[in-house]
């Protein structure tokens, strides 16, 4: 495991109240781990702010390094982060969600199981509105991509190099984690998913909402019937 070397792309947009604190934490947890690691910041949408955050970041930790994306995307962000990433390992988190041992814990799991692609299953959701909304998009993706998973968005995700079709992502928002598990479902990668149950938030406010998930369930049919 100690040749393992695994990257981790964090997505980072309205984040420079808090992401000093995740950075030096996910540093710190990653650094006690037998691998060696880079942390591949992505500051998306061109903001002043999350730009000088990131940049000082890279500046004061080694193995962290800011590649800023002028246009910003949930997912075109992760594509940018997995496309500049060097490790033979690969993971792209939601920076704001994930605590340290969360994604070690991830890591460990994907470091040990070679092949497999590794996902969180988060299971508790901070409010019944997004418990519902999850349920009913985990639903309908399940039936139209036929998946086991329960949980499409959860994150981190873990894979190793060699999935190359999980680095031919196309979607530049928040549908890319439903084309990363059907990508998975279509190229029969085993993939195991690892039950998180915090809810801890380290800052910011979330982007879903009642437009952007009807959004999603529409994104979701559409893909379908685009592969038809």
């Amino acid at each position: 495991m100690t040749d393992t070397f695994v990257s981790v792309v964090l997505p980072v947009y309205k984040q420079e109240d808090h992401i000093a604190e995740v950075v030096r934490e996910a540093a710190a947890a990653l650094g006690k781990m037998p691998l060696r690691h880079e942390i591949v910041l992505v500051p998306n949408g061109g903001r002043a702010a999350d730009l000088a955050a990131c940049a000082a970041l890279a500046a004061e930790i080694p193995s962290v390094r800011s590649e800023p994306l002028a246009k910003g995307g949930w997912g075109r962000a992760v594509r940018y982060g997995l496309a500049k990433a060097k490790g033979d390992l690969l993971c792209y988190t939601n920076s704001a969600r994930t605590a340290p041992p969360e994604l070690t814990l991830t890591i460990l799991y994907a470091a040990t199981h070679a092949g497999t692609v590794v996902k969180a299953n988060r299971k508790i959701r901070d409010h019944w509105t997004r418990r519902l909304g999850s349920l009913l998009y985990n639903l309908e993706c399940r039936a139209l991509f036929d998946l086991s998973c329960w949980d499409v968005n959860g994150t981190p995700k873990v894979f190793p190099r060699t999935c190359e079709r999980l680095l031919q992502l196309t979607h530049d928002d928040d549908l890319i984690d439903a084309e990363f598990v059907r990508a998975c479902r279509e190229a029969e990668y085993p993939m195991l998913e690892v039950p998180i149950f915090s809810t801890r938030r380290f800052g910011g406010q979330s982007t879903t909402n009642l437009r952007s998930a009807v959004r999603m369930y529409w994104g979701a049919w559409a893909m379908r019937r685009a592969s038809r």
